[in-house]
């Protein structure tokens, strides 16, 4: 059998993790003295509610190598091979612990992926390992094409508040203040791992036309699912969808509550899409 395990960054609700058949395995999330594990023992509702009144922003933590040795030494002792895909190297040690853990456990049988994302995106590559897994595949194909789909993938999102950027040093606060007069809505980008401000706009409206021409320029492959996420914000979520649904016509929409390791940058009242692109 083919085991499927990824990190609480994924941001796949629990249902939708019981759905799926997948292990996630949480990073942890740090209030001043206050340690939480993602996702367990901290609720996104909870951690947004600290988040609006934290004067200084949490710190999050990566899994380390002798946590994700014993969950994959569970599985190789079974009988199981594993396909293990985690957030993008450059955003968090957490995928460089899981290659240490393969080492130390069965090279040969568990198969990780920098899957050069996070969130949402992270999570529309995981349905999709999941999807090839009970397609009857076996742990090394599903890894090659998990790969490929990740090269195609596209990522896009606005933040509604600078607020979040400046604290963490994003940005600079003279940045986040003139931003914010001028009513300045970034676009983020994440390519490669990398988490770029591929434009701005004067407001979500017009993020979403941008976004909209993005589709256009590179369409999405309506065969395969596209995801759409929000910070805290589901209402905005659904401005977002509004907009771009004409862009995704018939395409299969997943949904996803972005989580405490991106929303202490981005804050509340992000959302943004990630799909494929065709071929």
């Amino acid at each position: 059998m083919v085991r499927i395990v990824t990190d609480s960054t994924c941001d796949l609700s629990p249902e939708r993790q019981k759905a799926l058949g997948v292990e996630v395995v949480p990073l942890s999330v740090h209030f001043g003295e206050e340690s939480f594990l993602d996702g367990i023992d901290l609720s996104n509702e909870e951690f947004y509610a600290r988040l609006r009144t934290a004067e200084t922003l949490p710190t999050t933590a990566q899994v380390n190598p002798e946590e994700f040795a014993r969950r994959f030494r569970a599985h190789v002792d079974a009988g199981d091979q594993v396909v293990g895909l985690f957030i993008a190297s450059q955003l968090s040690g957490t995928c460089q612990s899981a290659m240490i853990a393969r080492d130390m456990v069965d090279e040969d049988n568990i198969f990780v992926l920098d899957s050069t994302t996070v969130t949402f995106g992270l999570g529309l590559l995981v349905e999709m390992a999941a999807r090839l897994r009970d397609q009857g595949l076996d742990a090394r194909t599903i890894a090659q094409k998990v790969e490929a789909l990740a090269k195609r993938l596209r990522f896009y999102a606005v933040v509604s508040t600078l607020k979040y950027l400046k604290m963490g040093g994003r940005i600079s606060g003279t940045a986040a203040v003139v931003g914010g007069m001028l009513g300045i809505t970034p676009i983020l980008n994440i390519r490669d791992g990398v988490v770029e401000a591929a434009a701005k706009s004067r407001g979500r409206k017009g993020a979403f036309q941008w976004m909209e021409k993005q589709l256009q320029a590179e369409p999405a492959d309506l065969s395969l699912p596209v995801s759409f996420g929000n910070a805290d914000s589901p209402d905005i979520m659904a401005e977002c969808e509004a907009a771009l649904a004409a862009s995704v016509p018939g395409a299969e929409v997943l949904e996803s509550s972005i989580g405490s390791v991106v929303g202490t940058h981005a804050g509340p009242g992000c959302t943004g899409i990630a799909y494929f692109v065709k071929e």
